[in-house]
């Protein structure tokens, strides 16, 4: 009898953590969906790129902070700095010109980037494989962060304008959100109560073919949900669309969940961060955006248009 109460005290003591993590989540999630809410219907660009660059930012941070913590060394300064310029140019740059010359702009970015490490790197001493490795890790964090969460930007102003002169395409960054935040819920609900096959042990211990499918499952459900609810405003969109993209997106969020397990296990971290309970670090959060993204960019620029 005392070998089964400890089984029940410790099966009680863990469904209350599930409990507790899943009550922080579900707080932090309904506080940044209420700003993305706000922020989207309002139509007010300023404050579209502040959110932006601020959740970039930070996730930024927390890149360069789990290098430096596993004992790599990166240029932190200068890449915040990059990175900064880069949201601030790339809302500027795109608000007054839309997407269509964005190959020149992103062109001179990467130049800016590759001119601007190696001239960084010259004020440091050269010890065999050290130049070198700090200036990948700060390139990669460059790419991997700011170039790829600032599509989020790009799908702002895919489309034309409105009659009154507000943008229209804040309302697919919205339908992003949701789809994929659909597909990281799947993946999680799924997954915890159910998974019992790993998918992939060697990147993170936590991930089971059966959250997979519950990936896919929910994040085509957010995606015709989405639809009926924002048919007006996802005019480019239709129901071939919506379970096409619903599919894409469900599997480029596992692929950039797991792109973040790897930089985890590699540096040796649990979570990105502590910023948002529940949910770890902002880069915890934006970490399936920054694949799903660029996804949805490509599909409107030359599917859906």
């Amino acid at each position: 009898m005392p070998v089964e109460n400890e089984a029940d005290d410790e099966y009680t003591d863990d469904s209350k953590r599930l409990m507790s993590r899943f009550l922080r989540r579900l707080m932090s999630a309904t506080a940044m969906w209420i700003i993305a809410l706000i922020v989207v219907f309002a139509g007010y660009e300023p404050a579209f790129f502040l959110l932006v660059t601020t959740l970039g930012l930070a996730g930024l941070w927390e890149y360069f902070q789990m290098i430096e913590k596993s004992g790599m060394r990166c240029f932190k300064a200068f890449g915040m700095c990059c990175g900064a310029a880069y949201f601030i140019g790339g809302f500027l740059f795109f608000r007054a010109h839309g997407f269509g010359a964005d190959y020149d702009f992103e062109t001179l970015v990467v130049i800016v980037f590759l001119f601007g490490v190696f001239a960084r790197q010259m004020f440091r001493p050269i010890t065999k494989q050290a130049p070198l490795e700090t200036m990948a890790y700060t390139l990669f964090g460059l790419l991997y962060v700011s170039w790829l969460f600032s599509f989020l930007t790009k799908i702002i102003y895919i489309f034309p304008r409105a009659a009154d002169g507000h943008p229209t395409g804040q309302f697919y960054v919205l339908y992003l959100v949701i789809v994929t935040k659909f597909s990281d819920m799947g993946a999680y609900l799924v997954g915890s109560r159910i998974g019992r096959h790993l998918m992939v042990p060697h990147i993170s211990p936590a991930k089971t073919w059966e959250g997979f499918v519950g990936s896919l499952g929910f994040a085509i459900l957010g995606s015709l949900l989405s639809l009926l609810i924002l048919s007006n405003q996802l005019s480019a969109l239709n129901w071939l669309h919506a379970l096409l993209l619903g599919l894409l997106i469900g599997l480029a969020a596992v692929v950039g969940d797991l792109g973040e397990s790897i930089l985890k296990r590699s540096t040796g971290v649990k979570d990105s961060g502590s910023a948002l309970p529940g949910i770890g670090g902002v880069l915890d959060l934006i970490d399936s955006l920054l694949f799903t993204g660029p996804l949805l960019y490509f599909y409107l620029r030359l599917l859906a248009r």
